[in-house]
């Protein structure tokens, strides 16, 4: 009995840059995850456990409630270019977290970093799923949301030992800049689609309308 299993990584080129620019940004990200508590007991003054736990529940507690509001703020926008510009603007944000993890040594400060960092995700979040949405392949759907997370399931694995390897060696500083780094890469490359800025009429919402992407879209 044989077996016989193939896989089409054929996708148009939205989804293309969108998938780029999640793994920039969770690879950016992955290299803070596994040191961000020993960073937090070693170069915070007074920092305790206790602290680590309240400063990722103001992140995760603050990201889930502004999120909402802004994608029913975005769903009401007519067109993509809100959702572009939320995008960019939460990346820019989530960058200056990154980078402004190795300036804090009060427990202030890290809080106030992690309101940042929500404020950032709560606008990419949102924005990144709207335009991943819009613009999948009409077959393909399954594909290409498992695609994206294969791709983050890798960045995070690979980046988080990484990111411990960087920290040992070279201090934390450099995994935060790096991190910043990387997040503002994520915002480049969706940049350089000048697609999703100025989104043709013709290739709105083709989950909707049933249209069938173009073999242009796979270049």
């Amino acid at each position: 009995m044989k077996i016989k299993i193939t896989v089409n990584l054929k996708i148009n080129r939205w989804i293309k840059y969108l998938i780029f620019a999640d793994l920039a940004l969770l690879t950016g990200w992955g290299l803070i995850g596994p040191i961000f508590s020993i960073f937090v007991i070693e170069k915070v003054q007074g920092a305790t456990l206790v602290t680590v736990g309240a400063a990722a529940s103001i992140y995760w507690i603050l990201k889930s409630l502004l999120q909402l509001p802004i994608a029913n703020f975005l769903d009401k926008k007519p067109g993509e270019k809100d959702d572009f510009y939320a995008l960019i603007i939460g990346l820019f944000t989530a960058s200056l977290a990154a980078f402004s993890f190795g300036l804090i040594n009060r427990v202030w400060q890290l809080y106030l970093v992690q309101i940042i960092q929500a404020i950032g995700f709560a606008l990419y979040v949102p924005s990144w799923s709207s335009l991943f949405s819009r613009h999948l392949d009409k077959e393909r759907v399954s594909f290409d949301w498992s695609l994206d997370s294969t791709v983050a399931g890798l960045a995070a694995g690979v980046s988080g030992f990484l990111g411990g390897i960087a920290a040992k060696f070279f201090g934390f500083q450099p995994v935060f800049i790096a991190a910043a780094i990387l997040t503002l890469a994520s915002a480049f490359i969706l940049l350089l689609a000048p697609e999703l800025v100025l989104p043709r009429k013709t290739i709105t919402d083709p989950l909707v309308q049933g249209t069938k992407p173009t073999d242009a879209l796979y270049r």
